[in-house]
């Protein structure tokens, strides 16, 4: 793990009022913590012989950043699994199945006409298929994802992801120490997704390509709800985030530049701007 007061330095430097989230994949369920009512999780094979329970999928229905949004308001921990998954975009993105429903597919994009308003997000189900496709999400590698304050990690627990939620002062902060450490002018990547998957699949797709990539969301209209009115999120490996930790004291965190802001940051947060 890294020094503690060494991160708090660099979060008090930062200007970040709320300390990250990590997120791990992990065997054991937490002893305490929300995560979403419990629904059968259908397949496409599921969809074509219309076994699918709509209607139990809808009364379970949640928000992966919906449930995060509850778990910082606490400082406390929520999680998933395949019984416990949310909404059928968090269970793919999550690593919880196989291949999307193409009825969402559907959803993302043009909708159903006299059953389904589509959210327009892509062109066509086509498109939105080629999307799913190409992200093409990890199998999750333990039973449970789970997301929980960065001091809330054990000494035999390591996040995979660390995840910040921050107004845009504090991001440009982040945004640039992380080519500071990376010495990558394109260490940010912000692609298109839902808000759960610029938390956790980007970031561990780039990972799995060999590249050391922070990703920059919060775009999704959907999840908008879920954050501070004027809030982006930003996921990257662990590994930059110690290197950040590591490095701060060395970057332009402690130039008079930065620290100029520092005020204008403060009655920013003063007066809810």
């Amino acid at each position: 793990m890294f020094d503690t007061s060494e991160l708090k330095g660099f979060l008090s430097a930062l200007g970040a009022t709320e300390e990250p989230f990590g997120m791990m994949y992990s065997d054991v369920e937490p002893d305490d913590g929300i995560h979403p009512k419990s629904a059968a999780l259908p397949t496409r094979e599921d969809e074509k012989s219309g076994k699918v329970d709509w209607p139990a999928l809808n009364s379970a229905r949640s928000c992966v950043i919906g449930l995060i949004w509850r778990a910082r308001k606490k400082r406390g921990v929520a999680y998933f699994d395949r019984e416990h998954f949310g909404c059928l975009g968090g269970a793919f993105y999550l690593g919880y199945m196989e291949s999307q429903l193409d009825s969402i597919a559907h959803y993302v994009s043009s909708g159903v006409p006299g059953q389904m308003e589509g959210e327009k997000y892509l062109a066509s189900p086509q498109v939105t298929r080629q999307f799913f496709d190409t992200l093409n999400p990890r199998p999750a590698p333990a039973k449970y994802c789970v997301f929980k304050p960065i001091s809330l990690f054990q000494e035999n627990e390591d996040p995979e992801l660390v995840i910040f939620f921050v107004r845009p002062e504090v991001m440009s902060g982040l945004f640039t120490i992380a080519t500071f450490v990376t010495d990558d002018f394109e260490a940010v990547k912000t692609p298109f997704g839902a808000g759960c998957t610029a938390i956790v699949t980007w970031p561990i797709k780039y990972a799995a390509e060999g590249k050391l990539k922070a990703v920059l969301g919060g775009w999704d209209p959907s999840e908008r709800k879920y954050l501070g009115h004027d809030e982006l999120s930003l996921s990257l490996p662990y590994e930059m985030f110690k290197n950040m930790v590591e490095k701060w004291r060395d970057s332009f965190l402690t130039t008079h530049t930065w620290v100029s802001l520092k005020s204008r940051r403060e009655k920013n947060e003063e007066f809810g701007r």
